[in-house]
């Protein structure tokens, strides 16, 4: 069975079900595990900066969380393309799940940066290109969950999200590429380089080890809740039928 039957086989909800209850305990064990290990990497492993001294920390929770926000919103488009084109019965149930858990990332991307500008411009906002389009991402989260929410129907206010989804995501390229574009004052990529990362080892490591210990956070929490969407589901149209 090939990576399409799979995704396939997984959209009916029930068997989606069955597929989490067994995947959830361990890998909550290993997301606990991982960033138990994370967070020593990362305030006794990791050096100070030069420049920026302890504040260089916020490093680690705030780049994975800009990345896991981006790569929420392009899940949140992958599921609306598949609940248009292919009308998957999880997909729309998957984004209401997956929505307020990349806006979170969103918002911890966005605060952690303000405290981390604060530090090193002197304030805690400038209307930088990325900052933004960061911004605008946020919005965009918020806006998904207020109209899969708005109508009677939840099928159509599913369809309708999945459509700001899709058009949403063209700001993805515009926050990637914001530092190259525009001349900003925030740093341009340092790890996602052609030629070689501009972070030593001693700190690229720890980022890395956070960043992969946040996706396995963010997966954990799309599928509980993604879970429970499935429930509120059956039960709002247990409560239809009586």
């Amino acid at each position: 069975m090939g990576p399409m039957a799979d995704l396939h086989f997984l959209a009916n909800p029930a068997r989606f079900r069955r597929f989490s209850q067994r995947v959830l305990p361990g890998l909550g064990f290993a997301t606990v595990l991982m960033l138990a290990v994370g967070a020593y990497m990362a305030f006794f492993v990791a050096p100070e900066d030069y420049q920026q001294g302890k504040t260089v920390r916020i490093m680690f929770l705030h780049v994975p969380s800009a990345w896991l926000s981006m790569g929420g919103y392009a899940l949140l488009a992958a599921l609306g393309a598949s609940l248009l084109v292919w009308r998957h019965p999880l997909a729309a149930l998957m984004a209401r799940a997956a929505a307020p858990v990349g806006a979170s990332f969103a918002a911890v991307c966005l605060l952690t940066g303000s405290l981390w500008g604060r530090s090193m411009w002197g304030t805690y906002w400038v209307w930088d290109a990325r900052l933004t389009s960061m911004l605008l991402l946020f919005f965009l989260y918020l806006g998904h969950i207020a109209l899969s929410r708005a109508y009677d129907s939840p099928e159509r206010g599913d369809r309708a999200a999945a459509i700001l989804a899709l058009i949403g995501v063209i700001n993805l390229p515009i926050i990637k590429f914001s530092v190259d574009w525009w001349n900003t004052l925030h740093q341009p990529a340092s790890i996602t380089r052609l030629d070689a990362p501009a972070i030593h080892n001693s700190i690229l490591v720890p980022l890395l080890w956070m960043a992969v210990s946040l996706l396995f956070l963010f997966v954990w929490l799309v599928l509980l809740r993604t879970e429970t969407e499935i429930d509120r589901r059956r039960l709002e149209n247990a409560e239809a039928v009586a």
